[in-house]
């Protein structure tokens, strides 16, 4: 008997690292690949991707990787998982290529498995038959996916927004969703990331009209930074800086990267005679010039952050300056990018950003949108996919409250599942294993939990080095006890307490020379819990406690 299961392999409990598995008897797809940015706790870690043992297992069975759209949290951890499998990748035009910019960072080149679907295609991979259907969010060529499986018709929207405000080839298509929904939806798996927000979200046309209010009002120069992927809000800002006679000034690596490959596909129009290089930024008055930037999340190394503290080599922050951060701010950044805000007006520039006024748009739907596409869809089963716990659960009551029974609402955890049967009913499956894998710097899963631990403790804490020369036959000191303090105390303090620590160090060793054979890891073990017991009740201190003992 056909069956289907289901399984997220990342992106439920959280915002980020989006990978959903979807696999039969003989066949696996997979949709969507995506990263997660560290956690404050995840000290040193760039980045977060999905474990995929459970796939490596099953790597003869995968059909391809189907990407719905561009962001990182969806396609950042492809260039990582096409090093351990070797399959094909699906995706719309400019998804594709901007995986392709993705590859060259990671020195992989193109694959000749990556295959380009305009939104409106069809492709059949195995047991499923994949339909991109169009939606709106916050980048373009974004797809929700229809995909028929030998048990019924699964939809799976990706991020989305029904914003229809927009040009027909951009705005979502309702058609095609409710086609599906008239012929049968066996689930839905929809994006629940706004689902807190009541009402609709606002629309990219409303934006357009703040942003035309900034340009008619502020004589001065305007910089605004913006997520590189928006490249609708990119070619808003191009038309009214030719509007208002602007030139433009695009700096931030990634917004090249994205602008590129907009440019390249036709999806952005960007006209040669507005745009000017960093050099000739002196020769404009600063009413003639709107700067676009990256680093709307407070990333130490962008561009806006080096901005905001001076450190960039061509654009320097001046008294009549109008900032703009257009986008929201990610749970988890918010002091990153407050220190940008206050940094910037302590030069004498004004600032706007999401709190204080509407110049950002979200690509989400919001709880009135979110009810319009379970009505359009009218699936039988509904699962929350995208978003942290509490996101699920309000997601659940939604659907609840809109008619989809409650035994027919699945809520998954990652590596939870869902098996549909040929009969249309579906039942909990067992759990599988899934879990995060850090990347720090070229090191790809040699970070785990243990060293996090570490890390953690030793910037709470500090640590103290023991330093040692014994003689390896009559066990006598030669050199030391040297101790060494880091992020522990001050060092003027420390010389009052290196005597006592130095005696204690003493009395181990002397206690322990009355041995025959002096057993140097039992001393230093002794060391490490002498140490530790007197600084923890002496001054309420744990600091790492490293001995060091070199026998000549």
């Amino acid at each position: 008997m056909p069956t289907l299961k289901v399984v997220p392999l990342g992106g439920l409990g959280e915002i980020g690292l989006n990978m959903m598995v979807y696999e039969t008897a003989g066949d696996i797809i997979v949709v969507d690949c995506g990263l997660m940015f560290p956690e404050d706790y995840m000290l040193g870690i760039d980045m977060v991707i999905p474990d995929i043992n459970y796939l490596y297992e099953k790597k003869d069975k995968i059909k391809g990787i189907v990407l719905t759209h561009g962001h990182e949290d969806h396609i950042g951890a492809v260039p990582y998982v096409l090093r351990e499998l070797n399959v094909p990748v699906f995706g719309t035009p400019f998804t594709l290529g901007i995986l392709e910019e993705k590859l060259k960072e990671h020195d992989l080149p193109a694959k000749p498995g990556m295959f380009a679907v305009k939104r409106g295609g069809k492709i059949t991979l195995g047991d499923f038959d994949i339909e991109f259907i169009r939606v709106a969010h916050s980048i373009i060529d974004g797809v929700c996916l229809a995909i028929k499986t030998p048990v019924g018709v699964i939809i799976h929207t990706g991020d989305f927004k029904l914003d229809q405000s927009l040009e027909q080839n951009e705005a979502t298509d309702f058609n095609r969703l409710a086609y599906h929904g008239d012929k049968g939806v066996l689930a839905l798996l929809s994006d629940s990331t706004n689902v807190e927000r009541d009402g609709f979200t606002i629309s990219e046309r409303d934006i357009q009209k703040t942003f035309r209010n900034i340009f008619r009002d502020h004589q001065g120069r305007i910089i605004i930074a913006l997520f590189a992927s928006n490249i609708h809000r990119i070619s808003q800002l191009l038309e009214l800086a030719r509007e208002f006679g602007k030139k433009v000034l695009f700096s931030g690596r990634s917004l090249m990267t994205y602008t590129k490959v907009a440019r390249r596909l036709g999806y952005l129009n960007l006209p040669e005679d507005i745009l000017i290089d960093e050099e000739t930024l002196p020769y404009f008055k600063p009413e003639e010039l709107l700067i676009l930037t990256t680093g709307t999340q407070g990333e130490a190394m962008s561009a806006l952050s080096r901005i905001s503290i001076d450190d960039h080599k061509y654009i320097k922050i001046q008294n009549n300056d109008l900032v703009l951060l257009s986008s929201k701010f990610i749970p988890g950044n918010e002091k990153a990018i407050a220190k940008i805000i206050n940094n910037i007006y302590k030069r004498g520039a004004e600032v706007y950003y999401e709190k204080i006024s509407e110049i950002h748009v979200s690509g989400h739907a919001s709880k009135e949108e979110l009810k319009l596409m379970i009505n359009l869809t009218k699936p039988k089963y509904f699962i929350p996919i995208h978003g942290e716990l509490r996101h699920l659960y309000q997601h659940k009551k939604l659907a609840w409250d809109i008619g989809i029974a409650p035994k027919n609402i699945f809520v998954l955890e990652n590596g939870g599942s869902v098996i549909f049967d040929e009969d249309e009913t579906a039942k909990i499956g067992k759990k599988v294993f899934s879990g995060r894998i850090f990347v720090d710097g070229k090191g790809i899963g040699d970070v785990g939990a243990g060293v996090l631990k570490e890390r953690a403790h030793l910037s709470e804490n500090g640590m103290i080095i023991v330093m040692l020369v014994v003689d390896s036959k009559t066990s006598n000191i030669i050199s030391g006890p040297e101790i060494i303090s880091k992020g522990f105390v001050f060092e003027d303090y420390f010389k009052d307490l290196y005597k006592v620590l130095n005696d204690l160090v003493l009395d181990v060793i002397k206690s322990n020379q009355e041995d025959e054979n002096m057993d140097w890891v039992k001393v230093k073990d002794e060391i490490r819990r002498a140490l530790k017991r007197y600084l923890n009740k002496t001054i309420d201190r744990r600091p790492f406690i490293f001995p060091m003992i070199t026998e000549i």
